[in-house]
């Protein structure tokens, strides 16, 4: 299989306290390899793809298949509608975005603010719960999970929230609910059981100090919904967040949970600074935290960096790739695996080089196959995808 331009980083895995194998890493932390478990469940076509690529990962084991939202090219996000075709698409993990509503539930949405994926603004009664309000910096006005009980969520029902650029996912508007995570966990074992393969969930904690502030701490929350359920406390399980100080606290709190995962560093901008640091009047930057000391530091917590694929390979002003960054390689040299985000199939979202005259919002397969293995070349670990069948495709060496 040729993976395309771009130069493989390789480098060995470096564990808190000694070297071992990422597989043995994961040994102790699961009592079983992850690669062997995601295998062992794994689609002929997965197992064919494994066995007979050397790919240049950290210990060269199969890059993963992260649902982003679920397959939110394709179906309303964070609904059990997304999750469901991202696991018939073949995806090895789908992500659950987490807020609390008022009450401490944890529901499935990828902002504090409502208003773009439900149809909260067609509800009169809420109509006075409108309000502005600052995360993390960042002046927000609609309405928020914060302000409202599971019960009054319940009442809600998810929307596509670019319908502009995928007015296919448009039409069902209004269909689907808005679940918690315990129901995207009962629904994950439901599909697991249906289809006889393990399916990785990787949820994130949004905004934590944000949500702190308000008295509504995510962590232990989190902790125990997931601790909770017998799926995950033994399917592949990663936690992913923004902020540095939410994975050093779930770090010291995940055996007590009973929970075996994975932790996961994500990084935004170069310039911006993690809401927790924000916080408390420092100016850290993700750029900072990219660099190889800083790299090394928080492999004494996590497990994996989530970085923009734009971290990964830079874009000018128009849009089109600049040269690579060494970060998949510094990462792998301080012991972390790179799951970076996110490839999505519509021209917008390519790189220049790769959108066709079909228009800045349609479709563009190859332009996205040939971007996902662009990273791949480059030694990505894995990757988060709006369209898992592309990603599948991208993997296995189907145009």
């Amino acid at each position: 299989m040729t993976l395309g331009p771009g130069s493989a980083g390789t480098a060995g895995s470096k564990d808190a306290g000694g070297t071992v194998s990422r597989r043995a890493s994961l040994r102790l932390m699961a009592g079983v390899s992850l690669t062997a478990s995601m295998m062992n469940g794994m689609s002929s076509a997965h197992a064919a793809s494994a066995s007979e690529t050397k790919w240049p990962t950290l210990d060269g084991s199969r890059p993963l298949l992260l649902a982003h939202r679920g397959a939110s090219a394709l179906r309303p996000e964070h609904t059990l509608a997304a999750y469901a075709k991202a696991i018939a698409d073949g995806a090895d993990y789908i992500e659950p975005d987490l807020v609390p509503t008022k009450d401490g539930a944890l529901i499935v949405r990828h902002d504090p603010d409502i208003s773009q994926t439900t149809d909260v603004s067609a509800h009169p009664e809420f109509a006075s719960r409108r309000r502005r309000l600052a995360v993390d910096g960042q002046h927000m006005t609609g309405w928020f999970s914060t302000d409202f009980t599971l019960a009054e969520i319940k009442t809600l029902r998810a929307r596509e929230r670019l319908p502009q650029i995928r007015p296919q996912n448009a039409r069902y508007d209004g269909q689907f609910d808005i679940p918690t995570l315990q129901e995207v966990i009962d629904f994950v074992a439901a599909e697991s059981a249906t289809r006889g393969r393990l399916i990785g969930i990787i949820p994130e904690i949004k905004h934590p100090t944000f949500f702190a502030g308000l008295g509504l701490p995510m962590e232990d929350r989190v902790l125990a919904v997931l601790g909770a359920h017998s799926y995950t406390r033994t399917a592949p399980l990663e936690i992913q967040c923004f902020e540095t100080g939410c994975l050093q606290k779930l770090r010291g709190k995940l055996a007590g949970a009973g929970v075996k995962a994975r932790l996961i560093f994500l990084t935004g901008g170069p310039g911006e600074v993690p809401g927790d640091i924000q916080a408390q009047g420092g100016r850290t930057t993700y750029g900072d935290l990219m660099k190889p000391a800083a790299l090394r530091e928080i492999r004494r917590y996590a497990e994996a960096i989530g970085p923009a694929n734009t971290s990964l390979i830079p874009r000018d002003p128009a849009g089109r790739w600049l040269e690579p960054t060494t970060l998949v390689r510094d990462a792998h040299a301080a012991g972390l695996l790179v799951h970076s985000y996110t490839c999505r199939p519509e021209n917008v979202f390519l790189p220049a080089q790769l959108r066709n005259d079909a228009g800045p919002d349609a479709r563009n397969e190859a332009g996205s196959i040939a971007e996902i293995r662009r990273y791949l070349a480059m030694g990505l670990d894995g990757f988060f995808t709006d369209d898992p069948a592309i990603g599948l495709r991208a993997l296995n060496g189907n145009e």
